[in-house]
């Protein structure tokens, strides 16, 4: 028996690295997960993994800052399990320049998917979260967005934005029995960011998926508004 047996998560990103580790967290621990990302052949090589690993899984491809494509996620991973109870926001683009070679449109990449498709996503999940008696929702952030780094302005600024936005709308929702955890990762071993850090001590996709777990199965009286996650030697 897992503890999230019954429960239904979507998670954006969910192809590979941290949205990947999530996924597969959440299914050993008995959920069924919907995964979506942007691009469909990696998604469903990813699905297909979880599967033969007997976890259940189902790969919706969308744009997350697309309005149409959250509706059609959120929709169709309702119509294949009948319900939502997590949807876990990690879907993010990162463009690391200095503002003088940033171009506008990775800037705007940037805020439409790390911080409108948020929005999108949260507003598309919440009736059903409501609908089913309550639930979480996981914002994972990035250390990014409470300390500034060179090169990182484009991306500092997003970040700041969605731990803003995830604490107002905490307040928003937690009387509808919905719990809103933050969790902003440091380095972390994927592909990501050709600067992160490699080695031993740095955590991995699957610390990420721990976290995730850890605030989404805590007792019902109990909310972590935000989780720091970082290596454990500098």
């Amino acid at each position: 028996m897992g503890r999230l047996d019954g429960k239904v998560a979507i998670v954006t990103g969910g192809s590979k690295g941290i949205g990947r580790g999530i996924g597969i967290a959440l299914a050993r621990e008995g959920a069924s997960v919907v995964l979506s990302a942007r691009g469909n052949d990696e998604l469903q090589r990813t699905v297909d993994e979880m599967r033969q690993q007997k976890l259940e899984a189902t790969g919706i491809q969308a744009d997350v800052s697309r309005e149409e494509d959250v509706k059609r996620l959120v929709d169709g991973a309702v119509r294949a399990y009948g319900r939502l109870n997590i949807l876990v926001n990690n879907a993010g683009v990162g463009y690391f320049k200095p503002v003088t070679e940033l171009s506008v449109q990775e800037f705007d990449t940037m805020w439409g998917t790390n911080v409108r498709g948020v929005f999108l996503m949260t507003k598309a999940a919440l009736p059903h979260l409501q609908r089913a008696g309550g639930g979480d929702i996981i914002h994972i952030a990035s250390l990014a967005g409470k300390n500034i780094m060179k090169n990182g302005s484009g991306y500092c600024a997003t970040k700041w934005a969605l731990r803003g936005f995830a604490g107002s709308m905490m307040l928003d929702v937690r009387e509808h029995n919905i719990r809103t955890v933050t969790i902003c990762p440091g380095s972390v071993v994927t592909s990501f960011s050709n600067t992160a850090k490699k080695g031993s001590n740095i955590p991995l996709p699957e610390d990420v998926g721990a976290a995730v777990v850890f605030a989404v199965t805590a007792e019902g009286r109990a909310m972590f508004s935000e989780i720091d996650l970082r290596p454990t030697i500098p």
